[in-house]
């Protein structure tokens, strides 16, 4: 008797979602009239009973509506295009947002192996704590209950310009806009920077939400081949010459995802080409910390007159205290600043000051001194566990989480990532990170996240290493 009411309510289900499936692509639009009852069952091979059964559960649910006498009828808004089908077919699966939320949702029994960000262990708790306990003692009313200025706290301001100072980045507390997060800043640059039609210009590979982000902008996205010392500057020339993008977006220091390094010569003749195309640069910096000396940026040499930098602490300090920044020319900060009063109204003073706190009383500095240090034994041993199973690193890099590595034997890695889920490990397969798709054979680590032996055994026994 259980085997007949689940099967009945399989069948019941499998209707439903033909009906969701055609709303979702569009077949039937708002206000589109279902098939009758008979048609359905007739259509589909159901019973009608069953077809009754999953329009009244459709109805319940406000995807569907009845009309007396004349049948059932779409009542569900449109949903959104996916991202993923606004640019080259990516399986489900293994899509950038998929891979993402799977990281997110990841359990105590998860390895994470294809994340992006630091173990909670690694994290700088204690100093969050002290912080936290420092605005509940005397942080004023203002902080804890009122909206933030315009711009965000002065004082932090403040001090990221002269952090930025210490990066070679001139820029003055005035040119600083604080956000919610990196993601945040991004996302302001690109309302502010893309008009309909616009052409953008990524690396390849490169940091995957940059293409979700940019499909949700409608940009049309063109790619660069990147090497170890930045974009290919001839593909970059013809990219130029051709599509005549609005500007390009991109990591410089500690390069996502392949732990790339710009050089100086590269990063001039990328500006040159910049200044003779009109081309506005969005520098992506949020693993600056993460370095143990500056390396070349864009907006250092630039002065910030075409480039747009972006920071954030989320990764070196805490996802939770949600605060980035945005730091380009002063008109520029003004418009922005308008753009996220018109999306987000004002940041949160709250994680201004626990972020200010944090950067004064010394605790930061020590903290990504751990940090930086755990990082280079991490890269070392994850370098070394990988060759000893025939995988072998793009390039070795000189900091960062990030080591990019290729599979032998054309292994698809996308397959592979599939596969790993079955035994509750998180891959970064290549092709997320290319709007070519060419990086098939490719992951991405994090070095953080390699200290388990149990994902380098299911590399191993995946590719017969």
């Amino acid at each position: 008797m259980a085997t007949m009411i689940e099967t009945e309510a399989g069948r019941t289900e499998q209707v439903m979602q033909m009906i969701r499936d055609r709303v979702e692509r569009r077949a039937l639009t708002p206000g589109a009239r279902l098939p009758s009852v008979r048609a359905m069952a007739g259509s589909s091979g159901f019973s009608k009973s069953t077809v009754v059964e999953a329009y009244d559960r459709l109805a319940a649910e406000g995807v569907i509506r009845s009309r007396p006498g004349s049948g059932f009828y779409v009542a569900a808004p449109l949903a959104p295009l996916a991202l993923d089908r606004l640019g080259p077919a990516v399986e489900r699966e293994v899509d950038p947002l998929w891979m993402l939320r799977q990281s997110l949702a990841s359990g105590t029994g998860m390895l994470t192996p294809g994340c992006g960000w630091l173990p909670e262990s690694w994290m700088a708790e204690d100093a969050i704590r002290r912080s936290l306990r420092t605005a509940a003692r005397s942080g004023s009313i203002a902080t804890l209950t009122s909206y933030a200025p315009v711009l965000g706290s002065e004082a932090l301001r403040i001090l990221l310009a002269r952090r930025l100072a210490e990066q070679h980045v001139p820029v003055g507390p005035d040119q600083i806009l604080l956000t919610d997060s990196g993601t945040h800043a991004l996302d302001l640059a690109c309302r502010f920077l893309i008009r309909p039609g616009d052409t953008v210009l990524v690396d390849d590979p490169g940091y995957f939400n940059f293409l979700s982000l940019l499909r949700a902008h409608r940009a049309q996205i063109v790619s660069v081949a990147m090497t170890p010392t930045g974009p290919d500057v001839a593909a970059l020339e013809a990219a130029l010459i051709q599509h005549r993008p609005r500007f390009y977006m991109t990591n410089s220091a500690i390069h996502n995802p392949t732990g790339a390094t710009l050089s100086a010569a590269t990063a001039h003749r990328v500006l040159k080409l910049a200044e003779a195309h009109d081309l506005v640069i969005v520098e992506d910096d949020i693993f600056a910390d993460f370095e143990h000396e500056p390396s070349p940026r864009y907006a250092a040499f630039d002065g910030l007159d075409r480039v747009i930098r972006v920071g954030s602490l989320s990764k070196s300090l805490s996802a939770s205290i949600r605060c980035g920044h945005i730091a380009a020319r002063g008109d520029w900060i003004e418009a922005l600043a308008d753009l996220r009063i018109a999306t987000s109204m004002s940041g949160n003073p709250l994680s201004n000051e626990l972020l200010h706190t944090v950067l004064t009383d010394g605790s930061y500095k020590r903290h990504m001194e751990k940090v930086r240090a755990n990082l280079a034994r991490g890269m070392a041993r994850t370098i070394k566990q990988l060759r000893a199973i025939g995988i072998e690193p793009w390039i070795e890099p000189q900091a960062g989480i990030f080591l990019w590595a290729r599979l032998p034997g054309g292994v698809d890695t996308a397959a592979l990532a599939r596969a790993a889920l079955a035994e509750n490990i998180v891959l970064a397969p290549g092709n997320v990170f290319s709007q070519s798709e060419s990086w098939a054979d490719h992951l991405r680590f994090n070095v953080a996240m390699c200290e388990d032996a149990r994902i380098f055994r299911f590399l191993g026994n995946a590719i017969g290493g």
